[in-house]
């Protein structure tokens, strides 16, 4: 599955006109999957609950159907595994999204570090480090944690 998300990419990167934009959206939604797998793991616990939080999420707010969901976290991970940082990922997020969609991603990031029903102390930092690495505002990441919060029962 893997091998088909590249093919996916390398088609994209291969097309002669309008192939910049399409490789961006590609490499945004990359990039965006990478950090949704980020928070997952910073706690050291990447369980099977957040990983159908985040298939769910790819989904619903992407509009991806289940298999390319699949690949786009298969590829995510393996983006995760091999990265010391999440500069590029957060990067290409800050570049390539609207100002909304950088929140949308803030509430999605807080819906999987919330999936567990519990904050821990890395997950916290790592929503305050990628909230001001993309630009998104203290009071929208806090409306952004109430709704993730509600949307999952636990206010």
């Amino acid at each position: 599955m893997l091998d088909r998300l590249r093919e996916f990419f390398l088609a994209r990167q291969a097309r002669p006109e309008g192939a910049e934009t399409e490789r961006g959206a590609g490499d945004r939604k990359l990039a965006a999957a990478a950090l949704l797998v980020h928070a997952a793991c910073v706690d050291d616990s990447y369980d099977a609950v957040e990983r159908e939080r985040i298939l769910a999420l790819l989904q619903g707010r992407l509009g991806l159907d289940a298999a390319a969901a699949a690949a786009l976290v298969e590829a995510a991970e393996a983006e995760v595994g091999g990265a010391v940082q999440i500069l590029g990922f957060t990067r290409a997020v800050k570049d390539g999204f609207s100002y909304e969609d950088r929140v949308a991603l803030v509430e999605m990031l807080w819906e999987v570090v919330l999936a567990d029903g519990r904050l821990d102390d890395h997950e916290a930092q790592l929503m305050r480090r990628v909230g001001g690495l993309i630009y998104v505002t203290d009071r929208d990441r806090g409306l952004a944690r109430r709704r993730a919060a509600a949307r999952l029962g636990l206010e």
